[in-house]
């Protein structure tokens, strides 16, 4: 197929701004296995009120203002090093606000249990912090002291003193957001390749339970770069820059009915999940009305929500009953999911305190399921969902 592109002759690269609308400088770390990137500009026409003499629209001016969406799937990958952020954390830490929160490992000390954990030292850790152990992502509830932490929920087993306790990178709410740039590169050489600069993420969600665990970002970015008619200082840029020099390909990604889920005002782990969602939504609004620019100059995010839905078989047991109960009382519970089931192939979302909606019932299939939806996720401030890689 001469002069054809193929769809799968691109890469992806991510990155924090350092200013909005400034692209960084990559590198191959900052690539990410995305299945697509979809990129909406639209330049806004308004009608013409003068009368020219007939009914034929003669156009206007170039130069009005421009919309640009985007949104981007992506895998979660195996293969990386807990304790060192994944490229995709750049991807959250925009949607989130607050930077990686770094655990490099440690070492379990004298007297732990399934949920109070024990340190051989100081650990460093604050609340919503996550680590690992055996294989299993865990965030901290409460910090006990400097050497003990409370888990939001338990470990299969207790770390016997000595046992290691793995790295894990946490993200946090916070109330600003960085933008990010997003760099897509395709072959041949001659084809187009793109940068969206100020790319800020408003919706992220986290998918489970689908064929691979999937995430999900959408939003609104200031523009979009390209090597056909880019021009010197857009995005910051002199020239545009040269993809990285690639070091072997994206890793393994993870199926997507690995993991663990956990709910309940006590947390209790649950097997009967058929498929949830978390999704955080910062109601996000672009500043695109300043006189003398046509793409926005800042972006101001609004009220953030954050929802679970969760779809579960019925079992007559004492946890599912308490869900039930909850959502009657809107007592709140905590969700927590992880996502893989080794080290180097975890992800964890935590939502301390979510206020269950009453279930819908779903009698179409051989066993009843319950449908939570809409089960909204509140906080004191910046403290509704944790997330962490390990």
């Amino acid at each position: 197929m001469a002069n054809c592109v193929l769809s799968n002759q691109n890469r992806f690269y991510v990155k924090v701004e350092p200013a909005f609308g400034q692209a960084p400088a990559i590198a191959a770390a900052d690539r990410i296995a995305a299945v697509k990137l979809g990129i909406r500009q639209r330049d806004e026409l308004r009608d013409r009120k003068d009368k020219t003499g007939s009914r034929t629209f003669v156009g206007v001016a170039p130069g009005g203002r421009k919309r640009t969406q985007f949104d981007l799937q992506t895998y979660l990958l195996a293969g990386t090093t807990p304790g060192t952020a994944p490229a995709a954390g750049q991807l959250f830490q925009s949607v989130l606000g607050g930077g990686p929160l770094v655990f490099a490992g440690g070492t379990a000390g004298g007297g732990s249990s399934t949920t109070q954990i024990v340190f051989s030292g100081p650990h460093g850790l604050v609340e919503g912090q996550a680590f690992g152990f055996n294989g299993e992502l865990r965030f901290v509830a409460a910090v006990s002291s400097p050497t003990s932490v409370t888990l939001s929920a338990p470990f299969s087993a207790a770390p016997a003193s000595g046992a290691t306790l793995t790295g894990a990178v946490s993200y946090k709410p916070a109330a600003d957001l960085p933008t990010v740039s997003i760099f897509d590169y395709w072959d041949p050489t001659g084809a187009v390749s793109r940068i969206l600069i100020g790319a800020a993420c408003g919706i992220c969600r986290v998918k489970i339970n689908s064929d691979f665990h999937e995430f999900e970002f959408s939003g609104e970015a200031q523009d979009v770069l390209d090597t056909v008619s880019f021009t010197a200082g857009q995005g910051g840029l002199g020239a545009f820059p040269a993809e990285p020099a690639l070091s072997g390909g994206p890793g393994m990604v993870v199926p997507g009915n690995l993991g663990q889920a956990w709910l309940g005002a006590t947390a209790s782990k649950f097997l009967t999940i058929t498929k949830a969602t978390v999704e955080l939504d910062n109601d996000l609004d672009m500043r695109n009305r300043e006189f003398g620019s046509s793409v926005p100059q800042c972006h101001a995010p609004g009220m953030r929500k954050v929802t679970a839905d969760i779809r579960l078989f019925e079992e007559d047991d004492a946890a599912t009953k308490g869900l039930y109960q909850a959502a009657r009382a809107q007592t709140p519970i905590q969700v927590m999911f992880q996502l893989g089931q080794s080290a180097g192939q975890l992800f964890g979302a935590y939502l301390k305190s979510v206020v269950p909606k009453v279930p819908e019932f779903d009698d179409s299939d051989r066993v009843l399921e319950w449908s939570f939806t809409g089960c909204r996720a509140q906080g004191s401030q910046d403290d509704e969902i944790y997330v962490a890689f390990g």
